[in-house]
């Protein structure tokens, strides 16, 4: 189905694939926002509760995005483009879902990369004063731009590389590592007087924390970091061979947002607990707040070492980070080629202008912006479009993919494409996933976000 006249990207081969799938998965998401909510939810509660979501729901729909992409070869507005112009609405839904989300993320990689930096020229107390320095630092008309610019240009510099030759490299670099230093960093803070007493805590399910809010949020926390309806799994199976099997690459991408979740876990909850006190002190930590404030606070009590474990930690982040960017990056440049049908320099060309634009206006929101509050008191720009993106267009889009394929393409028009590959037995199982089940569970998704955002529902 895709159009032969622009040459089109290709992994190198399937582990490529799962790899930058992973990597795409891998992201700020799972660093601050898994273990506040591991420790909200009554640790291993949470925690089976996600995996149990992972490989049921998000296995589901990881496989849904990628056998579409294969199938036609096309980005998101293509893929859906080719089953009939009037289902192009979806995909144009999709896409706008990157669209909006890189340039605020490429903000907070640019906060990332700051205390990189800071641990490295040992502003360790500096970073660690109660938020006065984070808050300087974004609200800064100067400083908040340049370091935006700096991450942005090492996410433009790899998918400038090309598939092969930029993607692949930097994530066969950067996952290793980042797995790597989060093992350390893990068993480090494990071995701190006390730290022992918060991995229980993180560990040990506690089943009078079970709760339907407990099942939302982490069926939220999955859905968004999994990458999923943004445009990026259907980009990335495009790119897929059809002898490559879709079937074991969704499940160990699953296992990889999975296992460095719950890595993340392990090196924030114990070491929190430690300098807090408690689990439910932990507990009320969460997004930037954890990451910016909290954090270097906890790096600080490590006495000489605090300079080394922050910037390992950090340089962990700023890993995370990036790898995500770079699959939003590179998809907003899949999307451009495929609408414009131009040549891939073109196309990423346009995406650069788009992002350090776009990226400069969100990023205004906190200094000669800041009077704009669009979501009530202290809201920002970057918090609208992160409610706007993830908690309305990705749970309608999701939605919206499930009809089309539950219902109007028909399941067996995807099971016929998995199976080129593979065997598939689980095919009615996933028939009805995607049929009934996953309908449901998004639209709870997206009921409670929009809720808690307006202060019906508590998250």
């Amino acid at each position: 189905m895709a159009d032969s006249s622009t040459p089109r990207a290709a992994w190198s081969g399937k582990w490529a694939f799962i790899l930058a799938a992973a990597a795409s998965a891998v992201g700020l998401g799972n660093m601050w926002r898994f273990p506040y909510l591991a420790a909200k939810y009554g640790g291993g509660t949470f925690l089976i509760t996600y995996l149990l979501l992972v490989f049921t729901f998000g296995v589901s729909l990881l496989l849904l995005e990628t056998a579409l992409g294969r199938k036609t070869g096309l980005s998101a507005i293509g893929a859906f483009k080719a089953f009939g112009k009037q289902y192009s609405f979806i995909g144009i839904l999709a896409s706008a879902v990157p669209f909006i989300i890189t340039p605020y993320y490429c903000i907070i990689g640019g906060w990332v990369a700051r205390y990189t930096a800071g641990y490295v020229v040992a502003e360790v107390d500096a970073m660690a004063d109660g938020g006065g320095f984070f808050t300087g630092f974004i609200t800064s008309p100067v400083d908040s731009y340049i370091w935006m610019a700096i991450f942005m240009a090492l996410v433009f510099i790899i998918v400038g590389l090309g598939v092969k030759g930029g993607i692949e490299k930097a994530n066969l670099v950067m996952m290793p590592a980042l797995i790597v230093m989060a093992v350390i960093i893990a068993i480090y803070t494990l071995i701190q007087p006390g730290a022992l007493e918060g991995a229980a805590y993180y560990l040990l399910p506690d089943f009078s924390k079970f709760s339907p809010e407990l099942v939302i949020s982490a069926l939220g926390q999955m859905f968004y970091s999994l990458s999923l309806a943004m445009g990026i799994m259907i980009t990335y199976g495009s790119y897929l061979n059809k002898k490559d099997s879709l079937t074991s690459s969704v499940v160990r991408i699953g296992g990889f947002d999975v296992g460095v979740s719950f890595l993340a876990g392990l090196m924030i909850v114990p070491a929190a607990f430690v300098a807090m006190g408690s689990g439910e002190a932990v507990a009320t930590q969460a997004g930037p707040s954890l990451m910016f404030i909290t954090l270097p606070s906890v790096f600080t009590g490590m006495g000489s070492v605090a300079a080394i474990i922050g910037f390992v930690f950090f340089l962990l982040v700023l890993f995370a980070a990036l790898t995500s960017a770079i699959s939003l990056t590179e998809t907003l440049v899949s999307i451009v080629q495929d609408g414009l049908k131009c040549a891939r320099k073109k196309a990423f060309a346009i995406v650069i202008a788009f992002v350090l634009i776009v990226g400069s206006i969100i990023n205004a929101g906190y200094n000669i912006l800041d009077f704009i509050e669009p979501l009530g008191a202290g809201s920002s720009l970057l918090d609208f479009a992160d409610f706007f993106s993830n908690s309305v267009l990705m749970p309608i889009v999701a939605l919206l993919t499930c009809i089309f394929v539950g219902w109007i393409i028909k399941p067996k028009t995807l099971i016929d494409e998995v199976r080129i590959s593979a065997p598939f037995k689980p095919a009615g199982a996933w028939s009805v996933m995607i049929k009934y089940v996953a309908p449901v569970l998004v639209i709870i998704i997206l009921v409670a976000y929009v809720a808690a955002q307006f202060g019906f529902f508590s998250m």
